[in-house]
């Protein structure tokens, strides 16, 4: 009778540095998935190289958490900031001429993929950050179906962005799970990705409906997100301004 044997050697969690006594071959899909994912990560890396410094690289004498979340506070105001304008401008006139409308309507993914490839190389290069490469690769790609969708009816732009909604939703629950234990307000954003999934799959159940949809449907979506980062911007605001000032006695 043959038998089977499975090696005990602890394996190395090359992303989080932990050590895993599981089964070798237990693991081997997991470790492939996430090779695959770091892939992308680096891929995207070398096509969009770094031009600007990580957030542990803008001040050497700040600790790097607080250096992080300074950097998050001005991401997460400048994301808010966008999303208000944006939702005021599709209630507004983007509602009112289907032509701004479509052009509002393309500008929002490809907004998206530039401040997550920001947000990336500023915090310590996409091949550090898959959640945000793949998060990158997704908005760009939707960015083009919209902008083929637009000509063909606010259906498929719906289905569009349902799809988007729920594929970079995710991606931001899981920012926000890996950077639970570094930065402050991260609840925030898994809210915010986790709600993202839902109205995907809603706005998905409305392109199938005989209803014509508009731009107000997306808007209302975008407005929860510009809320969400308004949330985390100003929790971190907070927490800056009650943490313990340096003594100006320390040198």
């Amino acid at each position: 009778m043959n038998r089977r044997f499975v090696s005990l050697e602890a394996s190395r969690n090359e992303t989080f540095g932990e050590r895993s006594f599981l089964p070798r071959h237990s693991s081997t899909a997991a470790y492939t998935k996430s090779k695959m994912a770091s892939n992308v990560g680096a891929y995207l890396e070398r096509l969009l190289p770094s031009g600007g410094a990580s957030y542990d690289q803008l001040d050497a004498d700040v600790d790097p958490a607080i250096a992080q979340e300074r950097w998050l506070k001005k991401y997460y105001f400048a994301r808010a900031f966008f999303s208000i304008v944006w939702v005021a401008a599709a209630f507004t006139v983007g509602s009112a001429s289907y032509v701004v409308g479509a052009v509002l309507l393309v500008l929002y993914p490809l907004w998206d993929a530039a401040a997550n490839l920001v947000d990336a190389q500023r915090s310590g290069g996409l091949a550090n950050n898959q959640t945000q490469a793949i998060n990158l690769l997704v908005s760009v790609v939707t960015t083009g179906l919209v902008l083929l969708a637009v000509f063909m009816g606010m259906h498929w732009v719906l289905g569009v962005y349902g799809a988007w909604a729920i594929l970079s939703g995710l991606m931001q629950l899981g920012s926000g799970v890996r950077r639970w234990r570094t930065a402050g307000a991260q609840w925030a954003q898994i809210l915010s990705g986790a709600q993202s999934s839902l109205a995907g799959g809603f706005f998905i159940f409305q392109a199938t409906q005989p209803e014509e949809p508009s731009i107000k449907n997306i808007a209302g979506y975008a407005a929860f997100g510009a809320f969400y980062f308004l949330v985390s911007a100003l929790w971190l605001t907070i927490k800056e301004l009650r943490s313990p000032k340096p003594s100006n006695d320390e040198f």
